[in-house]
């Protein structure tokens, strides 16, 4: 198998927030996966990698707070080591994580202990005490990413489109539109409020489409505002990606809301994307609450 490009991704975060997902997708697009990898054997199973002893398209690690916790704490120093040591692996890591009435609702509806409950009989203590051990993990991790709102099937999109897919020069750049009644993406870099646009919600004959239909998108552009406020958040976001594109930033979201996350926000998130598109080849589109229509 061809590995131009050896890789290593390291999948961490919260119990119930997604990491058996985000490893299952990357098993299936050809990745070696292992999960609770204790890590000090991460050095080992890199170099047994690079010479052969693994074949694949790369290796998927999953580290969690069962890890003792020095390890957890130096985890960080012992990456930038392994990449000063391996250059020639690319290195890379994911913390996904949740709000906690969401994963408390996770393990109450599977029936799954959390991990530190051997330790911590209260869940709510036990949710806790693991995001504060995983800390300095999620500070360092190159992508973070909020699941409270996400589907099964929009992680796994996820992982394939952000993670995985094909490297440009530049971030990895998702621009979403969501709903306001749905919550608020936590993990975005920029977060954009065009409530303040016509609503074809009150157009009953609107209200069964979304924005990607041209009947919505004829009645928004019907209005000087919505020219205006694409060309004002187009040029910010035109202006801000150029330059994140020149630092070492590896990920960006841009987060575009409305009301229901529908009409107006999803509109003006392909009309963007078309127009930084050009500029930008890693850009990918989410429509987050499309499905809850």
């Amino acid at each position: 198998m061809n590995r131009a490009v050896p890789r290593l991704i390291l999948v961490t975060g919260q119990s119930g927030s997604g990491k058996s997902v985000a490893l299952a997708a990357l098993e299936d697009s050809g990745f070696y996966c292992i999960d609770n990898l204790p890590p000090d054997l991460l050095d080992h199973l890199a170099e047994s990698y690079l010479e052969g002893g693994i074949v694949a398209r790369g290796i998927a690690i999953s580290i969690d707070a069962r890890a003792p916790e020095k390890s957890l704490a130096n985890l960080p120093d012992r990456i930038d080591r392994l990449k000063e040591r391996l250059p020639q692996l690319e290195i890379s890591s994911l913390f996904l994580e949740a709000d906690r009435q969401r994963l408390i609702t996770r393990f109450s509806e599977t029936r799954r202990r959390h991990p530190l409950s051997y330790q911590i009989e209260n869940l709510v203590e036990a949710i806790a005490r693991e995001g504060q051990l995983l800390m300095p993990i999620r500070a360092y991790a190159d992508l973070v990413i909020d699941t409270s709102l996400t589907t099964v099937h929009q992680l796994r999109e996820d992982v394939r489109s952000r993670l995985i897919g094909e490297k440009e020069a530049g971030p990895r750049i998702l621009i979403q539109s969501f709903g306001f009644k749905f919550g608020i993406p936590l993990d975005s870099d920029f977060l954009f409020d065009v409530r303040f646009l016509p609503n074809p919600h009150w157009d009953t004959s609107l209200r069964p489409h979304s924005g990607l239909d041209q009947a919505v998108v004829e009645y928004l552009e019907q209005h000087p505002v919505t020219h205006e406020t694409r060309t004002r958040i187009g040029e910010f976001l035109a202006h801000m990606l150029t330059q994140a594109s020149r630092s070492d930033r590896s990920y960006l979201t841009c987060s575009i809301g409305c009301t229901g996350g529908k009409h107006r926000s999803v509109y003006l998130v392909e009309q963007i994307a078309r127009d930084l598109r050009p500029a930008f080849a890693n850009l990918v589109v989410r429509h987050r609450d499309l499905g809850n229509h």
